[in-house]
């Protein structure tokens, strides 16, 4: 399980944002990589397959707005993640 509120501690741009790109794009990384795990020990879960490309569609839409509207913070959490972009 992951840990939303030190997530959200590390990217939020204010002390009540939970809502910004810099968090969802955070969020939704850690949740892929959970999820990435656990479809190595379960290859034939398809409809977690399923959700797992909609999350990566997901971050992906919200890194390329991130870009397009402020590119600093968008090289800033590529970096932090460590995301191939």
């Amino acid at each position: 399980m992951i840990d939303k509120n030190q997530i959200r501690a590390q990217f939020q741009r204010h002390d009540h944002d939970t809502g910004s790109s810099e968090v969802q794009i955070a969020t939704l990384t850690k949740k892929i990589e959970a999820l990435t795990e656990h479809l190595k020990a379960n290859k034939k879960d398809n409809s977690s397959r399923y959700g797992l490309i909609r999350m990566v569609n997901n971050r992906r839409k919200l890194l390329d707005y991130l870009k397009r509207t402020n590119e600093a913070s968008y090289r800033k959490i590529v970096t932090d993640l460590g995301l191939r972009r």
